[in-house]
């Protein structure tokens, strides 16, 4: 699926990862109305990965924008 597509699903909660990633990485999300301290934050992403840490901020590149290679997975 397109990134448009994907992003609908982040939107829901769902997770999702790009079947052409190689590496450690096993879905990202979205986290969609946090606080810090209190207050508001932008929505941001987060990816989870093998590695550790685990998580980490996601900033989706040109080509995960472009890819229509997105697919949902079950939590993992």
């Amino acid at each position: 699926m397109t990134f448009e597509q994907a992003l609908s699903l982040l939107k829901q909660g769902k997770k999702l990862v790009r079947q052409n990633w190689s590496g450690s990485e096993e879905y990202i999300l979205l986290i969609a109305q946090p606080k810090f301290a209190g207050q508001p934050v932008n929505p941001y992403f987060l990816i989870k990965t093998a590695e550790a840490p685990a998580w980490s901020m996601f900033q989706p590149t040109t080509c995960d924008l472009l890819a229509t290679d997105w697919i949902e997975v079950d939590e993992q």
